[in-house]
């Protein structure tokens, strides 16, 4: 089930506010932790906390530590997108939202504030939030200021942002719209739009848009010279008081704020009398223009007063104030609780609070993992238990420069095979970290192991003819010395490969770790991170060409590595045509493993033979097998030779940028995995990675 909601905002002014609020309190009535957090939040002014943040902790009493609810503030973004730090980013927003989770019955993830500029980066940057966090969206839009047409369409355009990019709009909140105009609008959002979609509008409410006495005391930068204990009062309209007395009590209005100049104690005292006095309207406050100190007798005459509202001293003229006063955006923050709590009312009377917590309870998201999710998922699957993997390629700087990554999140325990001096002549031209007290470096043949290694290779092999010193040269060998130290149990795994042939590699797994009971092929999978999803690939890196019933092994050991990593198993079992069209050698062979997975695992949904196309594309899916619970959907994905299968995981990863983890090597009693000798640091990495992970298991 769904644990988490995230509302973007599709421009500034939304009020999105109050849709926190009105959530929190939703569902704190059903979840008894709902965590809160902003992935990115306003600049803060020193020694103060996010005020959107600040007000949903203190009202509702969430007990977490502040640095939890956010993971950059405004200025820390842009750095790191000025220096392209997008990957880290969303890596820390990630972390950060799932530790939350883990901890929370459900999170509100709560998008940013916009910017009066880079609108269009702004709502970009929410998609991309809400994609990698892999939740569904409420979308809130404030009608201030704009035409019913360009409301309507705004709101509209940013549905379409969302939907473009696979995340799920669950609902629409209209806000701040006038009332009359409500039916037209809910008519105009539904237009095209899915019929499941939740749409809600709520009017515009002075006493929430307006700002409070308080606010604009900072916003005019105000000396408050009376009523320090009333600045939270809601404000209505604004009214300068130029005119004679008798005439400008004629245009007083309820919760009004007067203008006026400092000298004009005749409209100060009038407006004064007026708050008191119960047939006229109830007075917000008094802005006093024009730096103008009031005399003692007025001054005093105050004082005596039994009633006052706030009167505030500000500098500049009365129509210069008044129209600073037009610009000055309201807020809802944690003092003022009769905002908050008129905020509460207003969204539980617009809003169908039993259609909005029903989907919200109900949703069960999407099965398809994200990239960044997966790889998240990798790292927290790590970190369960650690585990010790061997380099054997100790002289190539990319294994090196991995190792230095994975020693500063301590997530395995690392032996690198070569000469020791080597690698630290390697290290010092590289430039990189290295703790040599972390990661010990082995010499084979110097090893104290190698006589012992040595022995035990010869009565493993001497059956085939192998001597005790043919024996000691393999050991000399460190793919031979790697894989030993996997038999003996003095690592967890291999990873191999940079520096040689896979051929190299895997022989001595395959001469005496062996395959687990029930396989009679090791294969191998790729974890292609396309941009958004992840499928696997299998097999593209060991069997030229497999027989049927190798390939339904293959296609079985590659579902049971998905469901191992999070990934829901669809197998599409491919070749070049779709279900019974196809005639020939190579397809009955792909016809023929399709029956026999079906017979062995009646558990797995699997399609073959099937096409790439209608496997992975749903239109194209639904029109060749349009019955199938495969086509248009398929995550695994088993080519029917090395040849098809190689080519294709390679021009898919470098035409769109995808990231290929593995190859994954599936069969063997303890995991020895090969890299291909194009690698990356990263490819090393993310290997060594799920290399520890199999070795958990």
């Amino acid at each position: 089930m769904n644990k988490a909601i995230y509302i973007a905002a599709s421009g500034a002014n939304s009020g999105k506010s109050m849709l926190s609020l009105g959530l929190m309190q939703l569902l704190l009535r059903n979840k008894p932790k709902v965590g809160y957090f902003r992935p990115i939040i306003d600049n803060p002014i020193e020694g103060k906390k996010d005020n959107h943040v600040n007000t949903i902790i203190d009202y509702f009493n969430i007990k977490c530590d502040y640095k939890d609810t956010y993971a950059f503030t405004r200025s820390e973004l842009i750095d790191s997108l000025n220096d392209d730090k997008e990957d880290e980013i969303l890596n820390s927003i990630l972390e950060k939202y799932k530790k939350l989770e883990e901890q929370n019955d459900f999170v509100i993830v709560e998008g940013t504030d916009f910017s009066d500029h880079g609108a269009i980066i702004e709502m970009d940057l929410n998609v991309l939030i809400a994609k990698n966090l892999a939740i569904p969206v409420i979308i809130v839009s404030g009608g201030i200021g704009k035409s019913l047409e360009d409301f309507i369409q705004g709101l509209r355009l940013t549905y379409d942002s969302f939907e473009n990019k696979d995340v799920e709009v669950i609902a629409v909140i209209a806000n701040k719209v006038e009332e009359k105009n409500i039916p037209l609008i809910l008519d105009g959002i539904g237009k095209n739009l899915p019929k499941s979609l939740l749409i809600n509008a709520i009017p515009i409410n002075s006493k929430l848009n307006n700002p409070t006495i308080n606010e604009i005391a900072k916003a005019l930068e105000a000396e408050v010279l009376f009523g320090k204990e009333l600045l939270n009062a809601t404000t209505g309209e604004i009214k300068v008081g130029a005119m004679q007395l008798a005439h400008f009590l004629n245009h007083l209005s309820d919760e009004c704020v007067v203008i006026t100049p400092s000298d004009r104690s005749d409209i100060l005292l009038g407006t004064l009398q007026a708050n008191i006095s119960s047939k006229y309207p109830t007075i917000s406050g008094i802005i006093l223009t024009g730096d103008i100190e009031l005399s003692p007798s007025v001054l005093e005459l105050i004082n005596g007063l039994e009633k006052i509202v706030p009167i505030l001293k500000v500098k500049g003229g009365t129509f210069g104030i008044a129209s600073k006063l037009g610009a000055i955006r309201s807020h809802i923050y944690a003092e003022n609780k009769s905002k908050i709590k008129l905020s509460l009312n207003t969204f539980e009377r617009y809003v169908d609070i039993e259609a909005l917590s029903n989907k919200l309870i109900t949703y069960k998201g999407t099965n398809v993992l994200t990239p960044r999710m997966f790889q998240y998922n990798l790292l927290k699957r790590a970190k369960l238990e650690k585990k010790h993997i061997v380099l054997p390629e100790g002289s190539d700087d990319r294994i090196l420069t991995a190792a230095s990554q994975l020693q500063k999140l301590n997530i395995v325990d690392l032996t690198i095979l070569g000469k020791r001096v080597l690698v630290e002549t390697a290290v010092k031209r590289l430039d990189i970290s290295f703790d040599f007290d972390k990661t010990e470096i082995i010499n084979p043949i110097e090893s104290k192991y190698f006589k012992e290694f040595s022995n035990t290779l010869f009565e493993l092999r001497k059956h085939k003819g192998l001597s005790p010193a043919m024996a000691e040269d393999l050991m000399a060998d460190v793919s031979y010395f790697g894989t030993m130290m996997v038999y003996k149990g003095l690592a967890d795994g291999m990873v191999s490969g940079a520096a040689h042939t896979t051929q190299h590699t895997i022989k001595p797994a395959l001469q005496f770790v062996k395959t687990k009971p029930g396989f009679s092929v090791v294969s191998s999978i790729f974890f292609m991170c396309l941009e958004d999803r992840v499928s696997v690939f299998g097999d593209c890196a060991i069997n030229p060409n497999p027989t049927a019933e190798q390939l339904s092994e293959i296609a079985i050991a590659s579902a049971d590595s998905s469901i191992s990593f999070g990934i829901d198993p669809k197998i599409a079992m491919l070749s070049y045509s779709s279900g019974a069209s196809g005639k020939g050698e190579d397809v009955d062979t792909v016809r023929k493993a399709t029956a026999i997975v079906k017979e062995k695992r009646p558990d797995l949904k699997v399609e073959g033979p099937i096409q790439y196309d209608a496997a992975v594309d749903p239109t194209v899916g639904k029109k060749k097998l349009p019955n199938s619970q495969v086509a248009g959907q398929a995550n695994v994905l088993i080519f029917p030779d090395l040849n098809t299968g190689n080519n294709t995981y390679k021009a898919v990863q470098r035409e769109t940028g995808a990231l290929a983890i593995g190859p994954m090597l599936q069969g063997l009693n303890k995991p020895v995995n090969d890299l291909s000798r194009g690698c990356t640091i990263d490819d090393i990495y993310n290997t060594i990675i799920l290399t520890a992970i199999q070795a958990q298991e």
